[in-house]
């Protein structure tokens, strides 16, 4: 599903009412950071920037994504950007290690510096809340590891891309960089 679909269900979801409610609620959940006891709350974390969630795995054919994720996401970081990465060994077991092992994985191999998430299960019944509600949002769960949704600064799900697009893929990019071109949502102060 494409920008343009997503952006007709937003006008549907504002003109309901229920845009702000959506668009909190794909951010409102909380995960332990890959081989740590440490909890991180998505919303409070991350809320403002522009994010790729990426379900992925280390022995699948396109796990070489590691290296153009982490290039994307030191390119635009500082830009407020983040990409997030959420093992899963939904596909043929492709991600079966201990999470210790996950990340060193990748970290040695792909030098992955951006932030990773406990393995999840990312379709079917039981999928993990965040993942339905990306799914629900773009119209699509994911086919297969390297699946990747893109979520504006408000939090709203922007677009989806399937595993085959790479990161560097211009079309992915573009959507990256018009993503980062929207104001940051003004802070509210009790």
């Amino acid at each position: 599903m494409r920008t343009t679909t997503l952006a007709r269900f937003g006008v549907a979801f504002l003109a309901l009412g229920l845009a702000g409610t959506l668009a909190a609620s794909v951010l409102d959940h909380s995960f332990r950071r890959l081989a740590s006891p440490e909890r991180v709350h998505l919303g409070e974390a991350f809320g403002g920037q522009v994010l790729l969630v990426v379900n992925t795995a280390s022995k699948c054919g396109f796990t070489p994504q590691y290296e153009g994720l982490e290039a994307l996401h030191q390119e635009f970081s500082a830009r407020g950007f983040a990409v997030l990465g959420f093992p899963s060994n939904d596909f043929m077991g492709q991600e079966p290690g201990t999470e210790e092992e996950i990340r060193e994985f990748c970290t040695l191999n792909f030098g992955v510096q951006f932030p990773m998430f406990e393995r999840v299960v990312v379709r079917g019944r039981e999928a993990n809340p965040f993942f339905r509600e990306l799914a629900a949002a773009a119209g699509e769960a994911p086919r297969w590891n390297f699946h990747k949704y893109l979520v504006g600064r408000n939090g709203e799900v922007l677009d989806s891309f399937g595993s085959r697009v790479r990161p560097e893929d211009p079309e992915l990019r573009a959507a990256v960089m018009r993503a980062l071109e929207a104001p940051r949502p003004a802070t509210h102060t009790p």
